[in-house]
Formats: structure tokens, sequence, C-alpha cells
């Protein structure tokens, strides 16, 4: 193949930058990441943390399997964003009885608290980004986002 059949046009840099879907869907997340982790940051929380803390507030301590699918990550990852969070003394995993291979995670006393003094950072986040959207452009984002997963 010759030099120039190797290069793109620009046109087509052009074309991936206002049609794809992957790169507009990424920059709003990051965007909308970025809006979460200010009204978090007081309480020393990203929005990652507190989705983590948020998906451990269960009536049972959830095993590894759910968590993971809830928060869309694999169980290496899940582990690693846990570590932090046990340091803090904000949950705490353990061998589950059922299955002495399986481990449950278990928010702490700390970590409920915590979780409890996020929630109007988060409330207020979440109505900002809602207005942002208009009317029915949340539950719209949100119907269109879980056709997408």
């Amino acid at each position: 193949m010759s030099k120039d059949q190797d290069q793109l046009p620009f046109s087509t840099t052009i074309e991936v930058r206002d049609a794809c879907l992957c790169l507009h869907v990424q920059r709003a997340a990051r965007a909308m990441a970025r809006r979460y982790d200010e009204a978090l940051r007081p309480l020393e929380l990203t929005n990652g943390q507190f989705s983590l803390l948020m998906a451990l507030n269960r009536p049972e301590p959830p095993g590894m399997g759910p968590v993971s699918a809830l928060l869309a990550m694999d169980r290496t990852t899940l582990t690693a964003a846990l570590k932090p969070l046990e340091r803090r003394g904000l949950l705490a995993v353990r061998v589950d009885p059922a299955d002495r291979r399986g481990r449950r995670l278990e928010l702490t006393a700390a970590g409920r608290a915590l979780l409890a003094a996020a929630l109007p950072a988060w409330r207020q986040a979440q109505a900002d980004n809602e207005r942002l959207l208009g009317a029915s452009g949340a539950d719209r984002l949100r119907a269109d986002l879980m056709a997408l997963s």
C-alpha cells in the first residue's frame, strides 16, 4: 500500500467526531461524573465510591457477583475499588457463611453514616443534572441508556 492509501481524510475525523455515539456518551459521562465528584468532594468520596457504597446498602450483605453486575465492573476492578473503602473502615469483606469460597460485602456503621451524610450532596447533584436535561430529558436519557446496556 502506498503512503497516500494509509491516510484518512480529515473529513473522516469530523464524521467520527460528530457522529460517534461512544465518544458522545464518554464525554457526557465524564462531565456528569465531574459534577457528582465536586458535590461529594467535601465528604472525601468520588461518584464511583458513592455508587459502590450505595450498592452495598441492602438488607443482607451482597456477594461480589451481584455488586459487580450492578456496577458493570469486572471482579478485579471491584476488588481494587473496595480496598480504599475497606481501609477507611466503611465496609468489611467477610467470608460467605453459605459458601466459604465466596465473599460478602458489608457496610460498616461508619459506611452507613457516610452514605447518609453524602445523600443530600448526591440529591443536589442529581437535581442539577436533571435540570440541565429539561423536564422529560432525564427520563428519556435513562431509558435510552438502559436500551444500550
